[in-house]
C-alpha cells in the first residue's frame, strides 16, 4: 500500500489560494510536477502512490489520463490567477511516477502542451521524464526529445540480476545501455538512478553496478540507500525472515564507494545522493525543490507548494477522475508550516546540497555548534565557504546527526 497522505486542514473545493501566496512570489521561481501513478507491476520496496493494471479498479483509466491531468493543469492556472499570484514562466517540468513511460509518448507530449499553453514555459526550460529501461523505445525517446522534452531520468538500480530480482525490478539489466544510447541519439540529457543497500547485495555487487553506471556515461547519476517502508512486501519479507535486513555500516561502505568512483571519473556531489558532470547537467528542478520554490503538483497523491502553502490532491485516481469531472479542486488537504517548521525544513534542505545554508539564517543554537561540526569533520571550515555550512564526505555520511545539531535536538 502506498504511504497515506498528512494530516491537515480541509481544501476548499474551488481551490483559492489565501493572499498570503502573493507575497514574494514573482522572486521565486515557479515549477510543475506531474504524477503519472501507473506500473506494471509493484516493486517490493516502493511505498509510492502507485497502481498496476489490477489495482486501478473501475473510475479511471491510462487511455484518459492525459486528459484528466490536462484538466488540473488548466484548473491550477486559473487558480492562481484568480487568487492573485502574479503569472510566471514555468523553469522546470518533471514527470515521475509510477512509471511516466508507460504512456504514449504523444500522451506525455500533450500534457506538456498543455502547460506550455497555460503558463508558458521558460526560454531554456528543463523537462524531464522519469523512465523505465523497458518502458521506451528509440522511437519514443525521439517522439519526446521533439515534442520538447530535455532530460529522461532511468530508473537502473542495480546492474546484478539478483539484486533486481530482490527489488522486483523486471527489466534485463542490458537493457540500460540500450536506453541510455537511445535517449542520447535523441538529444536527451540522461541521468541513472541507482539504489544501494538491497538485502544480498554484496560489496562487489554494488561496485559492479557503479562501473556500470559510468560506462555508459550519463550526464548525471544519483544513487539512493534503500529505505524499508512500514506495509511494503520487502518490509514483510525482512519480518518475517526471508531476506536479511539492511545495515547502516553497509550503506556508509557503499556511499564511500560511489563518492570515490564517481569522483575519478568527473562526477561531483551537490546533493547528497546526486552527482553530476558539470553544473549545466544537474537536476534543476529538484534544485527549486530544496531551495524552497513554488511548484504545481498534478495528479493523484501530488503535493504542491505556493507561498509557504502545501497542499495534497487525494489519492486513488478514481477519486481524482471524480473530482476532475466535476470541475472541483482535487485537493484533499493543506497546511501552512509554522515558523518553527519552515526553519527546519529549510535547514534540513540546504544542508544537504553543496552550496550550503548561510550561517546568518541560523538560530544562535545553530551557530553556537558550527565550531564543534568543524572540529569533528563533519562540515567544511567557514571560510573556504563565506559563512556557510558545507558538508565534508563524512558529514553527508551522517547528514542527519549534523542537522540535529543545528537544530540543537
Amino acid at each position: 500500500m502506498a504511504s497515506a497522505l498528512p494530516l491537515g486542514d480541509p481544501a476548499p473545493s474551488h481551490g483559492l489560494l489565501p493572499a498570503t501566496c502573493i507575497d514574494g512570489a514573482a522572486e521565486r521561481t515557479f515549477s510543475v510536477y506531474v504524477h503519472i501513478p501507473f506500473c506494471a507491476v509493484r516493486c517490493g520496496y516502493c511505498d509510492f502512490n502507485t497502481y498496476t493494471a489490477h489495482e486501478l479498479g473501475s473510475g479511471s483509466s491510462q487511455d484518459t489520463y492525459a486528459e484528466a491531468v490536462s484538466a488540473e493543469i488548466a484548473f491550477g492556472a486559473k487558480v492562481l490567477e484568480e487568487s492573485g499570484v502574479p503569472r510566471r514562466e514555468v523553469s522546470t517540468v518533471f514527470f515521475g511516477g509510477g512509471t511516466p513511460t508507460l504512456l504514449p509518448a504523444g500522451d506525455l507530449v500533450r500534457v506538456l502542451g498543455e502547460i506550455r499553453t497555460q503558463w508558458d514555459l521558460a526560454e531554456g526550460a528543463e523537462i524531464t521524464t522519469e523512465a523505465n529501461p523497458d518502458s521506451v523505445t528509440r522511437e519514443s525517446l525521439q517522439e519526446l526529445k521533439d515534442g520538447g522534452f530535455t532530460r529522461v531520468s532511468i530508473g537502473m538500480q542495480s546492474a546484478i540480476p539478483h539484486v533486481l530480482k530482490t527489488l522486483d525490478r523486471t527489466h534485463d539489466p542490458k537493457r540500460v545501455g540500450m536506453a541510455v544510447a537511445w535517449a542520447k541519439e535523441a538529444g536527451l540529457k540522461v541521468s541513472v538512478d541507482l539504489i544501494y543497500g538491497t538485502p544480498g547485495e554484496s560489496i562487489e555487487d554494488w561496485r559492479t553496478s557503479v562501473q556500470t553506471a559510468l560506462s555508459y556515461d550519463p550526464d548525471h547519476i544519483s544513487a539512493y540507500a534503500l529505505i524499508i517502508e512500514e506495509g511494503t512486501r520487502l518490509a514483510g519479507q525482512i519480518r518475517r525472515g526471508e531476506v536479511a535486513n539492511i545495515d547502516d555500516d553497509d550503506h556508509a561502505d557503499k556511499y564511500l564507494i560511489a563518492d570515490e568512483l564517481f569522483a575519478a571519473a568527473g562526477y561531483n556531489w551537490y546533493e547528497v545522493s546526486n552527482w553530476s558532470k558539470d553544473e549545466g547537467s544537474r537536476c534543476i528542478h529538484n534544485l527549486a525543490y530544496w531551495r524552497g520554490g513554488d511548484w504545481w503538483g498534478a495528479g493523484p497523491g501530488a503535493h504542491s507548494h505556493v507561498g509557504g502553502l502545501r497542499w495534497w490532491n487525494v489519492k486513488h485516481p478514481a477519486a481524482y477522475q471524480q473530482r476532475i469531472d466535476a470541475g472541483t479542486s482535487p485537493a484533499a488537504g493543506r497546511e501552512t508550516p509554522d515558523a518553527e517548521a519552515r526553519y527546519l525544513e529549510r535547514a534540513m534542505l540546504l544542508t544537504r546540497i553543496v552550496d550550503g545554508m548561510d550561517t546568518a539564517e541560523l538560530l544562535p543554537e545553530g551557530r553556537k555548534a558550527i565550531a564543534g561540526l568543524i572540529a569533528d569533520g563533519l562540515v567544511v571550515p567557514e571560510e573556504a565557504f563565506a559563512k556557510k555550512v558545507v558538508l565534508t564526505l563524512q558529514g553527508r555520511l551522517l547528514a542527519d546527526a549534523v542537522l540535529r545539531r543545528l537544530l540543537d535536538f
